[in-house]
Parts: C-alpha cells; sequence; structure tokens
C-alpha cells in the first residue's frame, strides 16, 4: 500500500448513523444458512467484522420456495427473524452497523431446491447451463413470465422482509436489483421484452424496482434503505444493450428519493462486458455513492479522495480478513481468501481467518 489512505479512515454520516470508517463489507453469499436458518456461526462470522463501517450481510430471502444457493439465509418467517436479532444484537455490541440485503432470485431459483417450485421472471426464458450449489449441480429451467398479480404478490414480500428486518435488528435495508437477480431481470433489456407497464422502455424496465422500493420506504426511512445494481455484469445470462445509459436513468430517477447509499457494481464477472459505469454515477447521482468490485486499499482511498465515491464495499477482503479496517491502517499484510472454501457448509473458511490479535 502506498497511496495515503486516510479517506478510508473519515466518518461518514448516513441517517443518524455515523460510520467510522469508509470501509463496507459487501453482501456475500456463503451458503452456511442451513434450511435457510440464521444460526450461531453466522452470529460468529459477522461479528468479527463489526470494525467495518457498515455490514451489508449476504442476499436474504423474502419469499419461500426461492432459494438459488440451497443455504441462503431468509427473512420470511418468524423463526429467522429472531435468529437475525441474535446477530444484530451481537454486531451491535461489538459497536458495529449492519444493513439486510434484501433479494428474490426470480429465473435463478433452482427447482430442485424447491420442491420443484417454478422459478419466475420478467419473461420465459431461462439462464444456459446448470447451477451449482453445495448440494449438487443442477439445470436452470425456463421461468415462468410473471402476471401483475404476481408481481404484487413479490412486492408485499419485499415489505414484509423489509418489515422483518426491522424486528430483526437491522440499522436498514439494501435493495438487491443487481447480478441477475428477479429486480435486475426487469432493469435490463437482455432479460425483459415484456410490453405491459413493467417493460418496453425505460419507465417500464424500472418500475418493479420503484414499486419495491416504495413498499420499502413505507416501513424503513429513505436514508437507511440503499440499492445495489450491477449494469455491466454477465453473470446469470445478463446483458444491456447500453449500461451506461440505464445508469444514467437509474441515477436521475433514485435522486429524488434521497437514500442512504446507491451500490454499483464497476465490472462484469464474465470480463465481457466493458465500459465507465462509474463517471456517470458519480456525475449524475447526488446522495452517497457506494463503488465495489476490485479495489485495492489504495485505489478505495484515491476513489474517496477523488470524490468519485463516498464508500466502497470489499467483498473477499472481508472474507479473508475479518479486521479488515484494522489491517489496512497498520499495514500489516493481508490474509489470502481461499475460494475452494467460499461455499463450504462449516467453519473452514469462514470464521477461522486469523484476526492480527490472534
Amino acid at each position: 500500500m502506498t497511496a495515503d489512505i486516510t479517506p478510508l479512515f473519515q466518518p461518514l454520516t448516513i441517517g443518524d448513523m455515523q460510520l467510522p470508517n469508509r470501509f463496507v463489507m459487501a453482501p456475500l453469499t456463503r451458503c452456511r444458512a442451513i434450511n435457510h436458518m440464521p444460526n450461531a456461526l453466522m452470529k460468529e462470522y459477522y461479528t468479527q467484522r463489526a470494525s467495518a463501517g457498515l455490514i451489508i450481510t449476504e442476499c436474504t430471502m423474502v419469499s419461500p420456495g426461492t432459494s438459488a444457493f440451497a443455504h441462503e439465509p431468509g427473512i420470511y418467517n418468524d423463526e429467522q427473524v429472531a435468529a437475525w436479532k441474535e446477530i444484530t444484537d451481537a454486531v451491535h455490541a461489538r459497536g458495529g452497523r449492519i444493513f439486510m440485503q434484501i433479494w428474490h432470485a426470480g429465473r435463478a431459483a433452482v427447482p430442485a431446491l424447491n420442491n420443484n417450485q417454478a422459478p419466475v421472471s420478467a419473461e420465459p426464458t431461462a439462464i444456459s447451463g446448470t447451477a451449482r450449489t453445495p448440494v449438487g449441480e443442477f439445470p436452470y429451467q425456463t421461468p415462468e413470465a410473471l402476471t401483475e398479480a404476481g408481481i404484487r404478490e413479490i412486492i408485499k414480500d419485499f415489505r414484509t422482509g423489509a418489515e422483518n428486518a426491522r424486528k430483526a435488528g437491522f440499522d436498514g435495508v439494501e435493495i438487491h436489483a443487481a447480478n441477475g437477480y428477479l429486480i435486475d431481470q426487469f432493469l435490463r433489456d437482455g432479460s425483459n421484452h415484456r410490453d405491459d407497464e413493467y417493460g418496453n422502455h425505460w419507465h417500464g424496465r424500472v418500475k418493479l424496482l420503484t414499486d419495491v422500493l416504495e413498499a420499502v420506504l413505507s416501513v424503513w426511512d429513505n436514508r437507511h434503505v440503499g440499492i445495489r445494481i450491477s449494469p455491466l455484469n454477465g453473470f446469470n445470462d445478463m446483458k444491456d444493450s447500453d449500461p451506461v445509459a440505464l445508469v444514467r436513468y437509474l441515477c436521475s430517477h433514485l435522486n429524488p428519493y434521497d437514500l442512504a447509499y446507491l451500490h454499483i457494481m464497476r465490472g462484469d464477472f464474465r470480463g465481457e462486458q466493458l465500459a465507465d459505469v462509474v463517471s456517470p454515477a458519480t456525475e449524475i447521482y447526488k446522495g452517497q455513492l457506494m463503488v465495489n468490485m476490485g479495489y485495492t486499499p489504495d485505489e478505495a482511498a484515491e476513489a474517496l479522495a477523488d470524490h468519485v465515491a463516498d464508500l466502497v464495499s470489499f467483498g473477499s477482503a472481508f472474507i479473508a480478513n475479518p479486521d479488515l479496517p484494522e489491517r489496512v491502517r497498520t499495514h500489516a499484510p493481508l490474509n489470502t481468501p481461499d475460494p475452494a472454501t467460499f461455499y463450504s457448509q462449516g467453519p473452514e473458511g469462514y470464521t477461522d481467518y486469523p484476526s492480527l490479535s490472534a
């Protein structure tokens, strides 16, 4: 690390919270929630990382029967709420702040994991290939195109998920509108060719996100709600004909809501779709902007110093370094993440990465 890292340690106020630093723990699927239940192992994992300015949880199901990974957590019943409350209490006891990422998988849901329940999406187009999960590899199936009545039910599920997240003691929620899951499937024109009010034009493709957002804002103050988007990411067979225009439209559309933040992924996991989507977001979005995807601490500090963004989220760095801010502050070496254990079902590669104090 050679850059001035001071910007990473400047506090930032979001709503009624003061973040002590600009390190955000990105939402990270880890597949430890057996039967979709949060548990003691997850409590240890999140509590270990409470020194982050903000933790965003892994994607969390707002509806039963929508599993894409086999062991992702849910927030749709009272037992899950109680289990999550133990986690948020522990994070807060360590001085941390934590948002829940609320999520619907859409066509990425795997019928074999959901009692053969058919997935749903904007249109009946399947993801190619197979879903790789901790319990096996399964073919994706053609989803059912959502009716407007079905869309209304999902919006209700997001509202209930937001209510349950509040009951569980979270500091806010992030709406997952990225990475080829349901809301993203409506946003991008490669997966939405509808000719009703939920497609056909910019306003139509963003309508599901708008309706979900307004349902969530009926539960939470706007400064406790964030949104994550991935305009370039080709994961889950996603593509848009003009991702820069999509970013420009979304930023203008979301400005009046004055949210906690807009969280943008700058790249494509596949490396196929190339464009600068951060610059238009920096230019147009008036609220707090969070950037993500492959930032080193040096690059993150430079982005903050140059007012490109207000926050930077780190993924694999937080997987391997529970005390990431302290390691960066003291210029200590970083642990190396082990992808082979990212999605296993126990403590290995999850809670056993050493901290400096160890």
